[in-house]
């Protein structure tokens, strides 16, 4: 026999194994599913799906009836149905392998996998995770896994070229951005002070939390080292955020860009840790919230990934339109202005003609270096709102430095 013909039975069988000793430590002594019993499993559902559709349905109907005889004999001690039906499932897998012996591999690691992290599971679902974030953990779910494969993945013609699964995938990637601020929140919770939270804000809405911690500053005079710092730090998760979304609409764009980025991000951490060498000590923030408070919180919102789905359709509709009657150059121009108003829509708008071939990609690079540069003029509008002198000037100064590094990152990128 070749070797390759020997995979799909070692994958049957690794995988028996693997979940055949995990029930095997974690169930009754009587239980009549052990090891052996997994792993004869698997085998069993790989000759089966050699044999044919008909012996595996046979296979798997016996199996059926003896993992019934077992829970009869064992409900008294063990009253669930958790390894019978992994004994069905490794039956599957077994037959799985004989097909794509990669998958029945990585599946029964994750069967294993599923059953040993019981407690974790039970614990996390039932004292850790709130209604509200069971809630909001499902909705993400479902906009990933059923909504997005539903979506025609093409350019639609009668939408002026839009991709509607490249906007839903965007929509889903801002929610699943926001909902891990979240999660770094409940884990940390809130005694780092201020600047956990303008990172996370930023992934939202940068300008927003800067003009979040200008009122605060304005109305919280001890905390205005800390308010400045949350702020700049907002500036991060911009960076991180353009990053990911340039990434999974056009890789070769970020290619490119990354330089840029990669400057941006660095002269904004760089400029947070010297502001925070030279201010004073991070102050606690008046009235932290507890981690039974942050659990009540939505960890997303999905109105706001709806409007910056629709925001970025918008735009490049608009776009779209304007390149018509202007061409290329008319394009640019308001792609970029479209950074006043949300830089994350105007930098995937332009990602998304850099793919469609409306701009080339040194077109692309020019309007997200606009997008963002008006963009900074928002976020220095924002950083007055507080009528605070010092903290907008100083928010100013720190935009014109990383909007700079970026425009500087942006030559040497294509140069």
């Amino acid at each position: 026999m070749a070797d390759s013909s020997l995979l799909p039975w070692a994958a049957a069988v690794g995988a028996g194994l693997l979940i055949g000793m995990e029930r095997e430590r974690q169930q009754p002594p009587e239980s009549p599913a052990g090891l052996r019993s997994f792993v004869l499993a698997a085998l069993s559902g790989a000759t089966a799906a050699v044999l044919g559709p008909l012996a595996l349905g046979v296979v798997l109907g016996g199996f059926a009836l003896l993992a019934w005889a077992g829970y009869v004999q064992s409900r008294q001690s063990d009253p669930g149905l958790t390894t019978e039906f992994a004994l069905l499932l490794t039956v599957l897998i077994g037959a799985l392998a004989q097909q794509s012996p990669g998958w029945a591999a990585g599946l029964g690691a994750a069967v294993a996998g599923i059953l040993a992290a019981k407690s974790a599971l039970h614990t996390l679902v039932r004292n850790v995770m709130s209604a509200q974030e069971m809630e909001s953990a499902l909705l993400l779910a479902a906009a990933a896994l059923i909504v997005l494969p539903l979506l025609p993945d093409a350019r639609m013609a009668w939408l002026a070229g839009l991709n509607l699964h490249t906007l839903w995938l965007l929509a889903v990637l801002v929610m699943a951005i926001q909902a891990l601020g979240h999660l770094g929140m409940r884990l940390l919770g809130t005694a780092r002070g201020l600047a956990l939270s303008g990172l996370a804000g930023g992934f939202v809405s940068s300008t927003a939390t800067i003009a979040s911690m200008a009122q605060r500053a304005r109305t919280h005079q001890a905390q205005q080292a800390d308010c400045l710092r949350a702020a700049v730090l907002s500036n991060l998760a911009t960076a991180i955020e353009l990053s990911s979304l340039i990434g999974v609409i056009a890789p070769a764009l970020l290619a490119v860009l990354w330089p840029a980025l990669a400057l941006y991000a660095a002269g904004t951490a760089l400029t947070v840790a010297l502001l925070w060498r030279l201010g004073s000590p991070p102050a606690t923030p008046q009235a932290p919230a507890k981690p039974a408070e942050l659990a009540l919180q939505r960890p997303f919102q999905p109105v706001q990934a709806l409007v910056f789905a629709t925001l970025l359709a918008g735009v490049l509709l608009v776009t779209e339109t304007i390149r018509t009657w202007l061409g290329e150059r008319g394009a640019i121009i308001a792609t970029g202005l479209a950074g006043f108003a949300d830089a994350h829509a105007a930098a995937a708008a332009a990602a998304q003609y850099a793919v469609s071939g409306a701009m080339t990609a040194a077109q692309s690079v020019q309007a997200i270096a606009l997008a963002l540069s008006a963009n900074a003029l928002s976020k220095t509008v924002a950083g007055f709102a507080g009528a605070q002198r010092r903290f907008g000037a100083a928010n100013a100064a720190v935009q014109g430095l990383i909007v700079g590094l970026f425009w500087l990152g942006v030559r040497l990128g294509t140069g």
